[in-house]
């Protein structure tokens, strides 16, 4: 099997705990040398899903494979795991610890030394391995969490929110090692709530509901099946100037530009005459739906609350 046959498969995976469904078949995968992103609400079952694929949770059915085979112990010790909650050791010096878990995946001491220095260096806390990891910022402990991850170069990354309170220079610098992983092929998946980010950086998006993959494909091709807007800029017409077009569902103001939806039967020229009546039009543009925006329509069907 070569390097671009190798993905990470999600199949069919269900989790119960007692009356409570937390993931209904949930099914996807990650190729390699793909940045996947996992979104949903605050319980939606993307945490569950991490944690079933690296054997921390059992599923009560389903599978999770990698090269096509179902994942062993020996096929753990090459993941790179972040979880949501910190997982290091508080009161642990900095480079003591990453050393420590470096070995916990075979590395030599030795390897794992110039590993940690590598790592802390590419992510700007070279200077603090000597420190408890206790007496980090919140964004530096996050930084270490990934050096963690990666410090015994995985074949495979699963993180959990790992831009979660992180500066914008630590989201740059978070943002170009998972792309720089992703070119090296590796299979790259994260869950995140920060929606821009995800737009920006991911192949793939599989948005999550009620523990089931409602929506899962690359970004353009979710925005192409959204619904379709049309900004105008208008800055002398009255409020409510769209008021009762046919097909057409006034969305949002935004100072002079008012953000509208076209439906079945809508024309976009009557809606053009219209804002002209009123005065001058300083935009008139089609636009797509963005992922927030995607997002929000999704996970609030049937009465689930966006978190």
């Amino acid at each position: 099997m070569t390097v671009a046959d190798r993905r990470l498969e999600i199949d069919g995976v269900s989790k119960r705990y007692g009356d409570v469904v937390a993931l209904r078949e949930m099914t996807f995968d990650v190729n390699a040398g793909e940045l996947f992103g996992f979104v949903g609400s605050n319980g939606a079952g993307k945490t569950t899903t991490m944690r079933i694929a690296l054997g921390v949770l059992a599923a009560d059915a389903g599978e999770v494979r990698w090269d096509g085979e179902p994942v062993t112990l020996e096929t753990r010790r090459h993941i790179g795991y972040m979880p949501e909650e910190r997982g290091l050791y508080p009161k642990m010096k900095v480079g003591e610890q990453l050393v420590y878990l470096a070995r916990l995946h075979g590395l030599s001491t030795a390897a794992a030394k110039r590993a940690v220095a590598e790592w802390t260096e590419r992510l700007g806390v070279a200077g603090r391995i000597g420190d408890e990891v206790q007496k980090l910022s919140l964004g530096n402990q996050q930084r270490v969490q990934l050096a963690a991850a990666l410090v015994h170069n995985p074949a495979i990354l699963v993180l959990d929110e790992p831009f979660s309170g992180l500066d914008p220079v630590a989201v740059d610098i978070m943002s170009k090692v998972l792309q720089d992983k992703a070119n090296d092929g590796v299979p790259v998946v994260f869950s995140s709530h920060q929606l821009d980010l995800v737009e920006r950086l991911c192949h793939r998006v599989g948005i999550v509901r009620n523990g089931q993959m409602v929506a899962c494909d690359t970004v353009d091709a979710l925005q192409a099946g959204g619904i379709e807007q049309l900004v105008v800029g208008a800055p002398m017409a009255p409020p409510g100037w769209a008021d009762g077009l046919p097909g057409v569902t006034v969305r949002a103001h935004e100072g002079a530009q008012t953000v509208l939806e076209l439906g079945a039967g809508a024309d976009d020229q009557a809606v053009l005459r219209t804002a002209l009546s009123t005065g001058p039009v300083t935009e008139f543009s089609r636009r797509r739906q963005s992922l927030t925006e995607l997002f929000r329509n999704v996970v609030t069907e049937n009465g689930e609350v966006a978190a």
